[in-house]
């Protein structure tokens, strides 16, 4: 555990951030002290906001999971991964193989594959991250005295929550609170650790969001490329659906939706090219500039035709053909995908010059969250708490800007009403790394449509062992307290 990428931050002598991987060190030469971090910023907790900026950049930065490889650029490269395991999204050609060992369920069964080890990576060098921002604020029980301190902490809780959100979603087959799954780290000097119960790794989500909630109450952040109250309830909304919690998931959604000030997006936003941060819909999000130097190592680079990409060169990840039938002639979203092209998304995620292969270097926004996945998840929530006109309330307010008459919902019930929440949340969301917590929570099978490579027409049910990573051997190797 303690061969992860750590940030070490010399932002209070140095003025910037320094990051550098390297093994354990309680007291870095190179850099001042955990200790001293937390001193300075006791007196002035702005020290920490290149900490958190950190946090945030590596949420996209290329190489961020400790590889060269094409696939490793962040956490929109784990929101691919989960899209392709459900069968949501197809690779329909390998021209390149960028994705093929996923689909083709090699990387989640084999434990030595460099992509399995990736995303363990990635999101424990969040957490750490968090951790050290964490520390250097009092630690996980402090509350800074400080407007910014809080802030900072709100962020940092809040980061290291969802971080540990990914990991327990993609590193246990369901939701069972005895069963012990990962170490779980609350500070950057805990020694190796035995994997904790998912209960307990779940507590400190929830903790951690709760806490995040109160602590940003009064933040008004600069861009939605920073988490606020209202991302925060997002997250714990998701949290609270995978435990099964669904009468605090309605509880949360609801207040987003009538707190957050966001607007379900209209058909001309749905079939604008998801390529805005200042979209009003977006709640989450980063702003991508020709500063960030992302290019084919990109999310955009994986996905676009309008892009220099591996699906402008042939590799096109499409939607399924088979959720692809299921959508009405006269749904708007029938329009996001080409089927004269694989059925890929060029109705919905292309860059705004729309230039064939044209975009070299990235300046197309990502999108993390926004506010129709708050009504889909308040829909289930009421549908599975038996509140059905809550869920025919929020589901509509979506179909009602998707389809021409959104009146079929009146009739649904019970087991009808819940699968057609299920099938509209896959398809107003398809493509941003939903699908997969989606099957998780609903219990769902994933059955491929006839574009894909491989297991056409094999039913594969949500905690299949092949729907999910295992530990990867490097920690297994370095942790020698992993199973006691």
């Amino acid at each position: 555990m303690k061969t992860i990428y750590k940030f070490l931050f010399a932002a209070v002598l140095m003025g910037t951030v320094s990051c550098k991987e390297e093994f354990l060190q309680t007291e870095p030469t190179e850099f001042i002290s955990a200790n001293q971090i937390a001193e300075a910023s006791a007196l002035n907790p702005s020290l920490q906001s290149a900490n958190v900026a950190g946090i945030y950049a590596t949420m996209y930065g290329a190489g961020t999971g400790g590889t060269t490889g094409h696939d490793d650029f962040g956490h929109k490269s784990y929101d691919m991964y989960g899209d392709l395991l459900s069968g949501d999204m197809a690779l329909t050609s390998v021209i390149y193989g960028w994705f093929r060992t996923i689909t083709e369920f090699q990387t989640t069964v084999d434990y030595t594959q460099q992509d399995n080890y990736q995303v363990w990576r990635f999101y424990y060098r969040l957490i750490f991250a968090a951790n050290t921002v964490i520390d250097g604020l009092g630690g996980s029980d402090a509350v800074p005295a400080t407007a910014a301190g809080r802030w900072y902490m709100g962020q940092a809780k809040a980061m290291r929550a969802f971080s540990y959100f990914y990991l327990a979603q993609y590193f246990q087959n369901e939701y069972n609170p005895s069963e012990k799954i990962l170490p779980l780290y609350k500070n950057t000097t805990d020694p190796n650790l035995p994997k904790s119960t998912a209960a307990d790794v779940y507590a400190l989500m929830v903790k951690d969001l709760t806490d995040a909630q109160t602590l940003l109450a009064d933040f008004n952040r600069a861009n939605k490329s920073e988490v606020n109250a209202s991302v925060a309830k997002g997250m714990l909304a998701y949290v609270h659906g995978a435990m099964g919690n669904n009468a605090a998931m309605k509880t949360v959604t609801a207040d987003v939706i009538a707190t957050g000030g966001f607007k379900i997006m209209t058909a001309a936003e749905a079939t604008g090219g998801f390529n805005n941060l200042a979209t009003s819909q977006w709640m989450w999000g980063v702003d991508i500039t020709v500063d960030s130097k992302l290019n084919l190592i990109s999310w955009w680079g994986q996905m676009d035709l309008y892009t220099y990409s591996y699906a402008w060169a042939g590799d096109i990840k499409g939607m399924d053909k088979a959720l692809y039938d299921l959508i009405p002639a006269n749904d708007i979203r029938k329009a996001q995908f080409a089927t004269a092209s694989k059925l890929a998304p060029i109705g919905k995620f292309y860059h705004p010059n729309k230039v064939i292969g044209g975009q070299r270097t990235i300046d197309a926004d990502y999108i993390y969250m926004r506010v129709e996945e708050m009504y889909l998840l308040n829909a289930e929530a009421c549908a599975k708490t038996g509140d059905e006109a809550g869920a025919r309330k929020s589901l509509k307010a979506i179909m009602a800007l998707r389809v021409p008459d959104a009146s079929y919902i009146d009739a649904l019930t019970g087991k009808a009403l819940l699968d057609e929440i299920y099938l509209q949340t896959r398809i107003e969301l398809w493509g941003e790394g939903k699908s997969y917590l989606s099957l998780k929570r609903n219990k769902g099978t994933t059955n491929r449509g006839s574009n894909h490579l491989k297991f056409v027409g094999t039913p594969v049910p949500h905690n299949d062992t092949r729907l999910t990573f295992k530990i990867p051997i490097e920690e297994v190797q370095n942790n020698p307290n992993l199973n006691k």
